[in-house]
């Protein structure tokens, strides 16, 4: 959306200057009074208002123009040797007990917002697998979506496990990314066999994937030989967490070990606004020269 800001902030200080002059720099007219003038000075009483209102306007929308206000927008130059990465969320059935699933999506939420020049992608899997989102840098419209997520979001009575990883990897088809990794988090075992597991090992390592696994929940609940096979066969590791606090740590010492050190390239676009408040000063100044105000405040005097 851009955020709001001036790029010249102080001279909205200037703005105090008005109410100092509107009292101590008044000018001074000889007065020539006549029968009736106290009367229409007070029928003209409302006019001066008015006028003093718009000399104000015209005054405070000049000093915002001269402020600049501006509309940021930050946009990201694509950067090919930076990492690109592939979360994998089981949203199974058994993924609901204990509040597992508001869990996970917390910490991997901090683990994006943690990841300011990575490309990121979100896959979800239950009774089948779907990308969510592909791999993007916008990671305000991914954290938005994954709040969004919930389990059952693709069915709740089985784990496409292997499916996830296979259609996962095919988000680096056409990666030139120096970096290709994928976290794939089950506290389950596959149970659909819609793609073999040799299958989803070997398109991995195809696209040079390193994958991180993560058994949640006890190990009677997955299956660690096959979640460290994908690991080991792919470069990556395998982890187990059992609690909050572990799963923290797990998302933590991958963070660490595939920290980037590239930058990523990007540049601010700004989209200036002085304009709009330029037009509110003129329109106000136009107000003060009408024949008809001049008249009435000049016959107030």
């Amino acid at each position: 959306m851009g955020e709001w800001s001036f790029e010249y902030p102080w001279v909205l200080a200037l703005l105090l200057l008005y109410p100092l002059c509107a009292r101590w720099c008044r000018p001074r007219f000889e007065r020539l009074w006549f029968p009736g003038a106290d009367e229409l000075a007070r029928y003209a009483a409302g006019r001066r208002g008015f006028k003093e209102a718009a000399k104000f306007v015209a005054f405070a929308a000049m000093v915002v123009a001269l402020a600049s206000p501006v509309k940021e927008n930050e946009v990201a130059v694509s950067h090919d040797r930076g990492y690109e990465i592939s979360l994998i969320l089981d949203a199974s059935g058994s993924m609901a007990q204990n509040g597992k699933f508001d869990i996970v999506k917390r910490i991997v939420t901090d683990f994006v917002e943690a990841r300011k020049h990575d490309k990121i992608g979100l896959t979800i899997f239950a009774d089948f697998a779907y990308v969510a989102v592909p791999l993007t840098y916008d990671k305000k419209a991914l954290l938005q979506l994954l709040d969004k997520v919930e389990v059952g979001i693709a069915g709740t009575r089985r784990t496409a496990l292997y499916e996830a990883l296979f259609l996962s990897t095919k988000l680096f088809r056409n990666s030139h990314a120096k970096h290709k990794i994928a976290i794939l988090l089950t506290d389950g075992v596959d149970n659909t066999g819609s793609v073999p597991l040799e299958v989803a090992i070997n398109t991995a390592k195809k696209y040079g994937i390193r994958v991180y696994t993560i058994g949640v929940g006890g190990r009677g609940d997955y299956d660690p030989y096959v979640l460290e096979k994908i690991a080991k066969e792919t470069g990556g590791r395998f982890f187990e967490a059992d609690s909050v606090a572990k799963l923290e740590a797990v998302y933590r010492a991958i963070d660490k070990l595939e920290k980037s050190e590239i930058e990523g390239k990007k540049y601010v676009k700004k989209s200036y606004y002085y304009t709009w408040p330029l037009a509110v000063a003129l329109a106000a100044l136009t107000l003060l020269a009408l024949p008809g105000l001049r008249r009435a405040v000049g016959g107030a005097r």
